[in-house]
């Protein structure tokens, strides 16, 4: 179904719109190089989750062939091993069941890490993706953090330490719009590993970092809100 998964294609065409509208409107903000940036990443991500919904096949491969291996040195053992010489006494018994019960233990953990390494493997570049979206979150944070709608307050004075301010309503309007779906295409990049990787690890992690996307757009949406009820008090 068309609608039911999120298509890449899309979010990185959506991304690529988006960058060529800041930059058609702020040519020099270092907003657009973020935009940009996020462009590069959109294709990454696309590329990388393609590649985690297939299986790998060598790690398949080698995954076998070393329980291959492990089966046929437990029958060799258990082939040239002589029991006749073991002692039935109890106490020799208990021992050896108790041996052999470790050996079926550590067989199992060895035999369910093999098997999950190739969840694990992906799990890991999954990770590895969302710790770079997670940091572009926080750099368009740091570009929206000084767009303070408090500078278009009436007597408002600006100190010597305050930022640059030449932004005008409609425009610092924009720019934090920008931000806002800036964030809101991260949260669908982060959503792709999610849909490619059915993994409780990966899927948390995906939850956080939309969730810090949108708490962190919802103070972006409520400086615009004050820009409007500024603007709406001017006009009366």
């Amino acid at each position: 179904m068309p609608y039911r998964t999120l298509d890449k294609d899309r979010i990185t065409a959506t991304a690529t719109l988006l960058e060529r509208r800041i930059g058609e409107r702020f040519p020099d903000a270092g907003l657009r190089k973020v935009a940009s940036e996020i462009v590069a990443l959109s294709g990454d991500i696309g590329r990388q989750t393609a590649e985690l919904e297939k299986p790998i096949l060598w790690l398949r491969v080698l995954t076998v062939l070393a329980i291959a291996a492990a089966a046929a040195i437990f029958a060799l053992v258990g082939t040239v091993l002589s029991f006749d010489r073991i002692s039935t006494g109890a106490f020799d018994f208990v021992q050896g069941i108790e041996a052999s019960l470790n050996t079926l233990v550590f067989a199992g953990v060895g035999f369910w890490t093999l098997v999950t390494l190739e969840e694990r493997f992906k799990r890991k570049r999954a990770l590895d993706g969302l710790h770079a979206l997670r940091s572009v979150i926080h750099i368009i944070d740091m570009h929206q953090l000084t767009k303070d709608p408090a500078i278009l307050l009436h007597g408002f004075t600006p100190t010597k330490s305050s930022p640059q301010r030449v932004l005008t309503r409609p425009q610092l309007t924009r720019y934090l719009d920008y931000c806002s779906e800036m964030l809101s295409i991260t949260g669908k990049l982060a959503a792709l590993y999610a849909q490619a990787l059915n993994d409780d690890v990966v899927v948390n992690a995906v939850n956080d970092i939309e969730t810090l996307g949108t708490n962190l757009s919802r103070k972006i949406w409520q400086k615009i809100m004050l820009i409007g009820e500024e603007t709406a008090r001017d006009a009366a």
